[in-house]
């Protein structure tokens, strides 16, 4: 939120005017936020709480070597293509916002100028903040990878626009609206179809790699930032890219200079014209990429088809578990089951120390103990009375949800001709037959690689035990 309300709007049209190309200002400005920034990161630090649930019912997890995990997830296509994608996805969308304000300064508007990149950001982020409305939805019905890579399409479409007329205020608003409303998926759907990934990995290894994909996540991120700078300024820079100079005196305005600007500390800022090569470079950076990336990205997301086969891997996984819980003589208890009753103990921990509290409090205070509990109580149960309604009224929509759509696929049905309904059955039948086929095919080959993985894991753990036994010379 306040990124987006200070970089967006406040830093644009007051902030930026108003320092120029002072280096004085610019590093009294970082200064400023920085101060206000340390408070804050601190008070985020030291009010963090980080929780662990482990899905094996308490018991101390099995240690996988790294080079291991390293192997399961850069030899997975599924992985692989993710990765890569993000990478791409990446410095493409990072080259954009560091050529933002270059490309609304010389190529859409002029310096500085308070408004120009004013209304790219808003009126180009727009759909970003509702669009999780309709996003989900949409993903549910078609599929997280479908949505996605029509919205990388529509992506392309729109960054396209702005490409064909990158001078029009009006068309480049235009095509930026597109553009966003195209990378919705992308922004909302793709941890979850990463997720899916996590969950396939744990089938077809038999052990988790989160932690190791998430760093190449993160460095992904991290090193895209200092490649990106190093891209954008040597291309700018090849193509004779004139920075702006700060003069003491007011110069003589020529045609080689698009504006003169006065600085707060009394100092002059000189913007000239930038060369066509250089615009070119902007254009190129800010939307050309883009255009290209949409179609890249959509062509590589193609054959993560993961999630169609997600549902069987996790019930796979589930009875994995439960069969390693029986075999030490334990009582399975459904993740689901365990999980609430450890809300619930937590729950009732959290009532107890909150009543420590109140106590405290009415002692310090000589207010009434009994009477303030009482009120705490009514409060609670008000508020459980409150979300059962408002559970029951959920639970009764989707009751009558699920019977509309019965009805409406009845309705369908009825129209039908007996011809057309065999014909829908047989076509039924032949998708059904051809998934259970990619099924088997994908079953058969994750298998082989999860009794490779288990064995290279069980030779691990027997030489790991061995090298902790205690030499009997060296006692």
């Amino acid at each position: 939120m306040m990124s987006g309300i200070v970089v967006a709007l406040i830093f644009p049209m007051a902030i930026i005017p108003s320092l120029g190309t002072s280096k004085g200002l610019w590093i009294i400005c970082m200064c400023v936020l920085s101060c206000i920034s340390l408070p804050l990161v601190l008070l985020e630090y030291y009010f963090t709480k980080e929780r662990v649930t482990a899905e094996t019912n308490g018991k101390e997890e099995k240690k996988v070597p790294f080079v291991l995990q390293l192997k399961a997830i850069f030899t997975d296509k599924y992985m692989l293509l993710l990765l890569g994608y993000f990478l791409l996805y990446t410095l493409t969308s990072q080259l954009k916002n560091v050529s933002l304000p270059y490309y609304c300064n010389y190529v859409l508007g002029e310096y500085a100028d308070g408004k120009t990149q004013t209304l790219v950001s808003v009126l180009g982020g727009i759909p970003m903040g509702i669009g999780i409305f309709a996003v989900w939805p949409l993903a549910k019905k078609f599929g997280k990878k479908n949505i996605t890579v029509i919205g990388f399409l529509l992506y392309a479409l729109g960054s396209g626009i702005c490409w064909i007329a990158p001078t029009n205020m009006y068309v480049v608003l235009v095509g930026q609206f597109i553009k966003n409303i195209g990378g919705l998926p992308c922004a909302y759907v793709f941890m979850a179809l990463f997720a899916d990934t996590l969950d396939h990995l744990e089938w077809k290894n038999g052990f988790r790699c989160d932690g190791v994909a998430m760093s190449a996540y993160s460095v992904i991120i991290t090193a895209a930032a200092g490649i990106v700078t190093g891209i954008f300024n040597g291309g700018i820079s090849a193509a004779g890219y004139l920075a702006p100079e700060t003069v003491n005196a007011m110069p003589e305005l020529t045609d080689a200079m698009q504006k003169i600007i006065e600085n707060s500390d009394g100092t002059f800022s000189i913007i000239f014209n930038q060369p066509e090569s250089v615009v070119t470079a902007f254009i190129l950076f800010f939307v050309g990429l883009e255009t290209i990336g949409g179609i890249a990205y959509a062509l590589m997301l193609m054959p993560v088809t993961v999630e169609n086969t997600v549902g069987r891997k996790q019930l796979v996984i589930r009875m994995r578990q439960k069969a390693a819980c029986e075999a030490r003589g334990e009582e399975w208890i459904e993740p689901e089951i365990r999980a609430a009753e450890e809300q619930k103990e937590q729950d009732e921990e959290a009532e107890e120390y909150y009543r420590k509290e109140l106590k405290e409090m009415c002692e310090k205070k000589g207010l009434d103990y009994e009477a303030e509990l009482q009120k705490h109580i009514e409060a609670v149960q008000a508020k459980a009375a409150k979300q059962a309604e408002n559970e029951a009224k959920a639970a009764e929509k989707a009751a009558a949800k699920a019977e509309k759509a019965r009805l409406k696929r009845e309705a369908k049905l009825a129209e039908m001709t007996p011809e057309q309904l065999a014909e829908k059955d047989a076509g039924q039948k032949a998708r059904e037959q051809k998934a259970e086929e990619k099924w088997a095919a994908e079953s058969a080959a994750g298998e082989a690689v999860y009794a490779a993985m288990q064995a290279a894991l069980a030779e691990y753990e027997e030489k790991h035990a061995d090298s902790e036994k205690p030499n009997s010379k060296s006692i």
